[in-house]
């Protein structure tokens, strides 16, 4: 299906919303939301993980190529390795690669940034010209302050404005305690309850979340990713944070949830073809409400694909975690490597 078709589809049950832009918590012209927690006081939190000696690295990232699932809401990455030229007259030899087609920062493990999503103020049904004018992003700014014209990159809010996030990681394991040890089902919920009761479980009640963090949630779905994507199944549903997660994450000063699912919403088996609707209790007109919360009103930024396996297996329930997106000049989203460095049993 593509793309205008799924739009269209949920379309059909998206009614008129009342939402309004949340006006950011930091001073007038702030671009990068939570991540203005980040500095010296994360960065001193991450320093007894790095100096712990049983401390290990974990690439927290999928390996992307050709082959690996890719989101339908983008254009299919295809990248060409050249073949190997020289230069005439001298002894050199080298080989480069070029990208094809695809849109490089919704595929594979990515970032979006806080621009990436705004909010209209009456849903859209999906006839004529959608009315971009009157768009609405995180800390109100309009569409014509982030996106003036179709082709024009965005002018705020975009990738190339997130600081290097550099701080303490939170991983909640809800394959084993929302899904009794098996991969959480397409349209289940990790609700606040939930991370509540993670925290306890695992041991880091007394810590909590705490302004500045990074929450990542195994579910499980991310077993599914299989390179060479031969059964096209990762991709069309997943669990997801719900509505009432991601204010708690909000409250918490979270600065970028990673789940290992492709949406960060969660998406039941016919939601993105309009077959079935979003959970009870997301916003009318917002059926991907968790990144319309996230990047419109929490300024919270969301990884998609995270590779949370070796970490939940280890127990590493936290660590020092490093994410440093492309600088790619007004992108929505970018390619990323997060990697964490940490202990089993560290709390």
């Amino acid at each position: 299906m593509r793309v205008g078709e799924i739009v269209c589809s949920l379309a059909a049950f998206a009614v008129l919303t009342g939402a309004a832009v949340a006006q950011s918590r930091w001073p007038a012209g702030d671009e990068i939301g939570m991540a203005n927690a980040l500095g010296p006081s994360t960065w001193q939190r991450c320093a007894t993980h790095l100096a712990d000696a049983r401390a290990k690295s974990y690439e927290l990232s999928y390996l992307r190529s050709n082959t690996m699932p890719q989101s339908p809401f983008a254009v299919p990455l295809r990248e060409n390795h050249k073949a190997t030229v020289g230069v005439p007259g001298t002894r050199h030899a080298f080989n480069t690669d070029e990208t094809v087609s695809g849109d490089p920062g919704q595929q594979g493990t990515q970032m979006d940034a806080l621009g990436h999503f705004a909010v209209l103020p009456q849903a859209w049904d999906g006839k004529g010209e959608l009315p971009s004018g009157s768009a609405t992003y995180y800390g109100g700014y309009t569409q014509e302050q982030v996106k003036p014209t179709p082709d024009s990159p965005l002018r705020k809010l975009g990738i190339d404005k997130v600081p290097p996030i550099v701080t303490t990681a939170v991983l909640l394991d809800a394959k084993t305690h929302v899904g009794g040890g098996k991969a959480m089902e397409p349209g289940a919920l990790v609700t606040a309850e939930h991370i509540e009761a993670m925290l306890k479980a695992q041991g880091l009640a007394g810590r909590g979340l705490m302004a500045g963090d990074v929450l990542y949630v195994y579910t499980g779905w991310g077993d599914n990713w299989k390179d060479p994507d031969t059964e096209k199944f990762y991709y069309t549903r997943g669990p997801g944070l719900s509505y009432d997660g991601a204010k708690y994450i909000e409250q918490k000063g979270v600065v970028l949830v990673a789940l290992d699912n492709p949406f960060t919403d969660p998406v039941a088996e016919g939601f993105l073809q309009g077959k079935a609707p979003p959970p009870a209790g997301t916003p009318d007109g917002l059926p991907f409400a968790i990144h319309h919360h996230n990047l419109t009103q929490a300024g919270i930024y969301n990884i998609q694909n995270a590779n949370l396996g070796e970490l939940a297996r280890d127990k590493v329930w936290l660590s020092c975690t490093m994410i440093l997106p492309l600088r790619s000049q007004g992108s929505a989203g970018s390619p990323v490597r997060p990697v964490a460095i940490g202990a089993a049993g560290q709390q």
